[in-house]
């Protein structure tokens, strides 16, 4: 039966069976701009109109003649509005009698009008409930515009984007196009795995075959994959009182508690490593997992000196713990050929091997890897599956085309004879500026110093007043351990060129002058 008893020819209006009239002309509000079709509006606006509640289950619509002179549209739109919503179910056709909203549909109680509530924008806030998680509350760093020293990010002008490109389009050409469009190996492009086995082995004294390599997007989820498929809430981590806090984030996650050991100029303490893992063993809570960043410690840059090394692969024997070891920029050593990485030496499969072409190209070419024994590849191989599918088969074949070729090798090179010379004169340009206010030490490596203020400098208030002039640099805070102040930041230089670093160093210098 309908609740509709007739039209008011004044108002535009329905009565209903019930106390309340419905004002189509003020509730279906049309843009004649809008991409959007005129019926496509109508019908959206009904749907709208039922699950408010404001057209109940049953509600007879008008006639399509009366509703096309209240909208002032023609009478097809609202027929093919009407249509519309045929189509959707949330209108019905009673032949003979006309329009109707959908019997089946529920009936909606509005919400009362007497008591204010809160004001709940659904594009922002849900209507259900779910938990955040501290832990994932870390500022997102991004490449600067204008002068920068940042975290230590690689310079993008100097990527071989037009060997690239050439690399891109040869995958267009090469093979069943069937293949390559298709789904791949969850584990990475077989080429670059084969290429990248090939580099590791040559470059960092690495012993693997493709089958020990997963190729990641960044080395961030490769810290994740192994942290989920490793650790266990209630396993304890080791890691230094200084380090990476996306390494902390990926261990908190998977529900572990981190424990710190003091790091110095020789790199991690592995006498106080070891004291902890005595210490732990007898609570009954041995170390699962040690985090390190042996060949540029995060974020002071020191070296793991060679002792600590062999000290460190026997603990982990002798206490059964993992050694995640994060080699993020490996590729740039500025003094001799570099110190091979902790799995070079590795007689045990002790260690989880991750690194990244993010640092050596450009951020934006998320080609990350993890080197590891094959049965835990294979493992995170079967989780990333249910993250993320595969790579980009495309990227992963122009990179390894790179590799094949000796292009990435070159790019390497020519990188680091610029990253090079633009360290030396940016820490000749601290020493000759800056020496009395801040305190550094020259790097044998990596894209960034480490440096710390005089105490009457605060670095939160540096950043932001380098910022007003024109220069980014980083505040610091996330370097701080729990309950100490390092009154420091790492500034990097890689990613500047020598002009650049002299105008930066100038704009510090007269930001530090506030203080």
């Amino acid at each position: 039966m309908s609740c509709f008893t007739g039209l008011s020819k004044s108002t535009g209006l329905y009565k209903t069976n019930r106390p309340v009239v419905i004002p189509y002309k003020t509730l279906i509000q049309l843009d004649a701009s809008s991409s959007v079709p005129v019926y496509v509006q109508i019908s959206e606006q009904f749907r709208r109109l039922i699950q408010a509640g404001t057209l109940g289950a049953g509600h007879k619509l008008p006639g399509t003649r009366r509703l096309a002179d209240l909208l002032a549209v023609h009478r097809q739109t609202v027929v093919a509005a009407y249509d519309e919503g045929l189509a959707q179910g949330w209108l019905e056709s009673r032949p003979g009698s006309g329009t109707y909203v959908a019997g089946h549909v529920p009936e909606v109680h509005p919400q009362s009008l007497g008591a204010p509530t809160a004001v709940r924008t659904p594009t922002e806030q849900p209507g259900y409930s779910f938990e955040t998680n501290p832990v994932l509350a870390r500022p997102l760093l991004t490449n600067q515009a204008g002068l920068h020293l940042d975290d230590g990010f690689p310079d993008s002008r100097l990527a071989p984007m037009a060997e690239l490109s050439r690399a891109y389009r040869s995958y267009f050409r090469w093979g069943n196009p069937q293949q390559h469009f298709g789904y791949g190996d969850t584990k990475g492009h077989p080429l670059l795995r084969n290429q990248l086995s090939l580099y590791l082995n040559d470059t960092r004294g690495l012993h693997t075959t493709p089958d020990n390599i997963l190729i990641t997007r960044g080395s961030i989820m490769g810290l994740y994959l192994t942290s989920q498929v490793l650790l266990r809430p209630g396993d304890v981590v080791a890691t230094g009182e200084t380090t990476w806090a996306g390494a902390v984030m990926n261990v908190q996650q998977a529900g572990a508690t981190i424990r710190t050991v003091p790091v110095d100029q020789h790199g991690l303490d592995v006498v106080a490593l070891a004291e902890l893992c005595d210490k732990q063993r007898t609570m009954g809570h041995p170390i699962r997992l040690v985090f390190v960043t042996p060949h540029h410690h995060y974020p002071t840059t020191v070296t793991l000196r060679a002792d600590r090394r062999v000290q460190l692969l026997q603990l982990a024997v002798d206490y059964g713990f993992a050694v995640l070891e994060d080699d993020y920029d490996y590729d740039f050593h500025y003094l001799s050929r570099p110190i091979l990485p902790l799995a070079s030496a590795d007689q045990r499969g002790m260690v989880v091997y991750v690194g990244s072409l993010t640092k050596s190209v450009a951020p934006a070419f998320r080609i990350g890897y993890v080197v590891a024994p094959t049965a835990l590849i294979d493992e995170l191989a079967r989780l990333r599956r249910i993250i993320d599918r595969q790579g980009d088969p495309m990227l992963e074949f122009a990179v390894a085309h790179l590799f094949k070729t000796g292009e990435m090798q070159r790019h390497f090179r020519k990188a680091l004879r610029t990253y090079h010379a633009r360290r030396d004169r940016f820490c000749e340009l601290l020493y000759n500026e800056l020496a009395d206010v801040i305190h550094f030490t020259k790097p044998d490596g990596g894209m960034a110093v480490w440096a710390t203020f005089k105490p009457t400098i605060d670095p939160e208030a540096l950043a932001r007043r380098a910022g007003e002039l024109g220069l980014f640099i980083a505040n610091g805070l996330t370097h701080n351990p729990p309950g100490r102040l390092l009154n420091g930041t790492r500034l990097g230089f890689a990613s500047s060129t020598e002009d650049e670093l002299e105008q930066s160093v100038s704009m510090l210098k007269k930001a530090l002058k506030t203080f």
